[in-house]
């Protein structure tokens, strides 16, 4: 069975960025006729806004979405991610780590993806005492190359582009990273659809399947909605609450956006038939490769 999830995180309330990764992973999961789960990721505590969560859930039901099951709330799974710490260390494949930003960005050697690679500081000499450690992922020179359903082949070498990353923080909370993977596995999602800011994490959380003995599912990385001035739209950017605007408007737009060319005359359509349209066309081959596209906010 297709199974396929949304996963929005409660730092403020859904904008059309978010949208768009909520339409295009629930028509392409019911049009496989797949559940859609819904996970609030809500690890980040000092980022997440009070009542966000529900402000959330509100707003995909004011847009007709049904999800398939009880949410799961990331926040309630530690130990599931304490776990999946303990299997990677056992390995040798997990270790600690309590060098200060400061410290890695003048000590690196080299440039990844996102910046200084980390240079193993704290796997070749002891971690400071009495200092809070993080843990990290320990990568070797090895290529993990995935086909992504729209933006085709995509491979890094994981101690070249990404170095040793974060699996778990100093303060105590879980990486994204490591968390996505132990609760994609745990749900059985066989197919993400999700936004191309994502994609450059997708080789990692493979990497961390490969080890965890998960199954990587397939992957579908859509365009990212981007502000005039090109900043991704986000809570960050102070992009506009998709409940602002008729639910039906904001759909048709979205499908707009993921390249579908719903007929003029549905946009002032109800919502009801805005969706019946979208289940009768949707097609994911339609929806453009590009990483990003601007928009209007």
């Amino acid at each position: 069975m297709y199974i396929g999830r949304f996963a929005p995180s409660p730092t403020g309330p859904l904008h059309f960025g978010s949208l768009i990764a909520a339409v295009a992973s629930y028509l392409e999961a019911k049009t496989h006729q797949g559940k859609w789960l819904l996970r609030m990721e809500d690890l980040d505590k000092p980022r997440e806004v009070k009542g966000a969560a529900n402000d959330i859930l509100h707003t995909l039901e004011t847009f007709g979405f049904v999800w398939d099951g009880k949410v799961i709330y990331q926040s309630q799974r530690t130990e599931f991610y304490e776990h999946a710490l303990q299997r990677l260390k056992s390995q040798g494949l997990a270790y600690p780590c309590t060098c200060s930003r400061k410290e890695i960005a003048d000590s690196a050697t080299s440039s990844g993806i996102e910046g200084a690679i980390y240079p193993k500081t704290c796997l070749k000499h002891a971690v400071k005492p009495n200092t809070y450690a993080a843990y990290r992922a320990l990568t070797t020179d090895k290529n993990i190359t995935f086909s992504d359903e729209i933006q085709g082949e995509i491979s890094q070498n994981m101690a070249q582009d990404v170095g040793d990353f974060i699996l778990k923080r100093a303060d105590g909370l879980f990486a994204y990273q490591l968390a996505v993977v132990v609760d994609d596995a745990a749900q059985g999602v066989t197919h993400i659809v999700r936004g191309a800011d994502l994609l450059n994490s997708t080789p990692r959380q493979i990497y961390l399947q490969q080890r965890l003995r998960f199954a990587t599912p397939h992957y579908a990385h859509v365009p990212v909605a981007n502000n005039m001035v090109g900043e991704k739209l986000s809570k960050q950017t102070f992009a506009k609450p998709i409940a602002t605007r008729p639910p039906g408007h904001e759909l048709f737009d979205a499908l707009i956006f993921l390249g579908q060319q719903p007929p003029a005359e549905i946009k002032n359509a109800t919502l009801d038939e805005v969706w019946r349209w979208a289940f009768t066309h949707w097609k994911l081959i339609n929806v453009p490769s590009m990483r990003s596209i601007c928009v209007s906010d």
